[in-house]
């Protein structure tokens, strides 16, 4: 068994080393410590632990947010249930691209696009398929889908407007597969229904770097995840085009994939380090409200902090495990550092963020970032 072990830990490394990444000794086990009380406490300590050290690595070379589209969301998922007001029961949460280069650690220039949405694919995922057919029969539903869809930039336009091309792209990752079709990232042999030709690569050559248990997920969906899965997202997609990793892995001096599971199995955060410190970014909250309740102007989010003692109010549309999920935003938390502009509040930058957009009040953001741009997106750095 020992030499199973090894050799199981070797195979590990060397698929990391070929992409110049590590994993990250701090976290080795935290997630498995017993009792629960004590897993958390193992948590916080580890990312406290591990954040003086990322800081001392160095930072990123450059990083760029643009948003991509916003899409319509339960206000009784994005706040636990919590809102204790009567309101609209959607809002809209804001998808955001993020572009980030850095130098792994073979010393090898890379480019990273974090959460490439393609809202095509999206639309597919059984949860938002059923909501259309939904709003379709109610009375002004073109009225209100004006109101809860907006469309800013696709993938590909976002890389042409930081003037690179898809052979600049060395990987792709979301922070967990939620109404992601693969295909249209990665390229299909197979033609997805309804479209005339086969869909090509998004970004070249470049990989997908995916959690084991979050594309183990998609090849064998239980009833309980089904609706926020694309579940034909993997046919006729080469699986070599995936990067599956184990728990938590930094791929450069700056830069980090966390594993933050609780909302998936496989969820992880990106976690980013700049000239003005530490950023977190994953879709755990949609808002700063969900991470610093105690901070919330959202009516009955202050309350939810107040009368359970929860330092954080989970974005909750599957509670996978809610326990392991408030384990991983207080991973995040300890990770962020706080805001230049206003300390209070922290560097957490949701992947999907709810819109500030006063036709939702009271339920908009107590405070928004409006992401996030450091140093210069470079066209042909290998």
């Amino acid at each position: 068994m020992a030499t199973e072990t090894t050799t199981t830990v070797e195979n590990r490394d060397a698929h990391l080393d070929a992409i110049g990444a590590r994993t990250i000794p701090e976290f080795d086990g935290v997630h498995d410590v017993w009792p629960r009380g004590e897993r958390l406490a193992a948590v916080r300590d580890a990312a406290a632990a591990y954040k003086v050290r990322f800081k001392e690595q160095g930072t990123v070379r450059a990083v760029k947010s643009v948003d991509v589209a916003a899409a319509p969301y339960p206000v009784k998922y994005a706040f636990h249930d919590a809102v204790s007001v009567p309101t609209l029961p959607l809002i809209s949460m804001i998808n955001r691209m993020l572009v980030v280069q850095y130098d792994d650690w073979n010393g090898t220039p890379r480019t990273l696009v974090f959460e490439p949405t393609m809202p095509e694919g999206s639309a597919e995922a059984p949860f938002y398929s059923n909501l259309q057919a939904l709003m379709d029969k109610v009375p002004g539903a073109k009225l209100v889908e004006k109101m809860m869809l907006e469309y800013y930039n696709e993938p590909d336009e976002v890389l042409a407007q930081l003037g690179l091309k898809p052979a600049d792209i060395d990987f792709c990752t979301f922070d967990h597969l939620h109404v992601q079709d693969p295909r249209m990232i990665l390229g299909s042999t197979a033609t997805i229904p309804g479209e005339p030709t086969r869909r090509e690569p998004l970004f070249g050559d470049a990989k997908m770097l995916v959690h084991t248990r979050e594309l183990a997920t998609l090849q064998s969906l239980h009833p309980m995840q089904w609706a926020w899965y694309v579940e034909d997202g993997l046919e006729g997609v080469d699986l070599d085009k995936f990067v599956t990793f184990e728990g938590d892995i930094e791929l450069g001096p700056g830069i980090a994939l966390l594993w933050t599971p609780g909302h998936t199995d496989g969820n992880h955060s990106l976690v980013i380090n700049t000239a003005d410190g530490v950023w977190v970014s994953s879709e755990n909250g949609i808002s700063l409200d969900n991470w610093q309740p105690e901070l919330s102007k959202i009516p009955g989010v202050r309350r939810y902090h107040e009368q359970f003692g929860r330092e954080v109010c989970p974005n909750a549309n599957t509670l996978e495990d809610s326990l392991d999920q408030y384990d991983s935003m207080i991973k995040e938390k300890t990770l962020a550092d706080t805001c230049k502009d206003d300390p209070r509040w922290l560097q957490i930058l949701p992947s999907t963020e709810l819109a500030p957009w006063k036709r939702f009040w009271p339920v908009v953001p107590t405070y928004v970032h409006g992401g996030i741009d450091y140093g210069t997106i470079t066209a042909g750095l290998r």
